[in-house]
């Protein structure tokens, strides 16, 4: 089955007067039909930067340096401007993080959506008019009739994000890129814009990409979650597996800093030492390695490409049971000790 979007060594490069920085380096993932992906990770892990080059709306001087995009097998990363302009909203529906950024503040809502309508569809005024007063149900807007004479202003934040995904759905897409959607609302409003996103793009085949820093929203969301690192792809799988068994040490530490209902109440909340390197300064061979309890010599030297951990893919060295210099038995030992699967070769190979 030819994959809704297929992202191939995905390379992302920022000139400046200083040098090329790379923001995404050779990142590569597939959404199925009709499936949820998460992107996760800390600020600065590449998540909308990735999400704004499958849309192209990089803002320069950012640029795709390499690799390509495909929509349903279609190549995308090389389209002109103006044909590039007439994929987005047909074919990818977008939802960002602030509403108010999507919406036109000197226009009524009706005329906003009827506008978007009519730009990917032979309608007419009216009929496109009726098709907006039904999306605005579909969303949960009450008086939805009513409602299309009204401004931006006039909707709660979580109204109008209902109307954001009202326009993002408003030409049927094959694939909703939604960039941080819940962040600027109450945690109670969250909950319900991400079951109707959910539900909406499910009732109409659409894939998403669902970009977010919030891990809790990944698990109640996501078919699968790819986990970003520094621009590269970290871990990807299963977002049960990734949850529950994470196979990479940046998601484990992830995980690790959830509270949990069921924790000693007295016990300090685990982090990650360290921050996410600047783009500037990110180190050689595995960029996690200076925050890393596993690292071990090749680790800050080689880069590791993703291999094969139980039902998930992780780019870390502790999975390759082909490798020539072993992990110390102390290391692999610790690795185990928190979940990690390392193959039975690797750990007969440890010193």
């Amino acid at each position: 089955m030819t994959p809704t979007l297929s992202v191939r060594n995905l390379r992302v490069e920022i000139p400046t007067r200083r040098g090329v920085l790379t923001a995404i380096d050779d990142l590569s993932f597939d959404i199925a039909p009709g499936e949820v992906l998460g992107v996760v990770g800390e600020s600065g892990a590449g998540k909308s930067i990735t999400g704004t080059a499958i849309i192209g709306l990089l803002e320069p001087p950012a640029r795709i340096a390499g690799g390509e995009i495909r929509l349903a097998g279609e190549r995308i990363d090389d389209l002109s401007a103006d044909a590039m302009r007439r994929v987005r909203g047909r074919r990818i529906g977008m939802i960002f993080q602030d509403p108010l950024t999507s919406l036109n503040p000197l226009y009524r809502i009706g005329e906003q959506l009827a506008e978007t309508i009519l730009t990917h569809e032979r309608l007419s005024q009216r009929a496109a008019t009726d098709k907006a007063r039904r999306l605005l149900e579909e969303v949960g807007i009450p008086a939805a009739g009513d409602r299309l004479s009204s401004y931006p202003h006039q909707f709660s934040g979580g109204m109008r994000q209902r109307v954001v995904i009202a326009l993002a759905l408003a030409a049927d897409p094959e694939l909703v890129v939604a960039d941080e959607p819940t962040t600027a609302l109450d945690v109670s409003v969250q909950a319900q814009i991400i079951t109707l996103l959910k539900r909406l793009c499910a009732e109409r085949g659409a894939s998403v990409m669902l970009i977010t820093h919030d891990m809790g929203v990944i698990a109640e969301t996501a078919d699968r979650v790819c986990v970003l690192y520094a621009g590269r792809l970290a871990e990807i799988g299963p977002v049960r597996d990734v949850v529950k068994r994470p196979q990479h040490p940046y998601t484990h530490g992830l995980m690790a800093a959830i509270p949990t209902l069921h924790g000693d109440p007295d016990e300090t909340l685990r982090q990650i030492p360290g921050a996410m390197p600047r783009l500037d300064a990110i180190p050689p061979g595995c960029p996690f390695n200076p925050r890393c309890d596993f690292a071990y010599g090749r680790c800050g030297s080689e880069r590791p490409e993703p291999l094969d951990a139980g039902k998930s893919r992780a780019a870390c060295f502790l999975h390759d049971a082909d490798a020539a210099e072993a992990p110390p038995a102390d290391t692999v030992r610790a690795a185990r000790a928190v979940g990690l699967e390392v193959p039975q070769k690797v750990a007969e190979a440890a010193r």
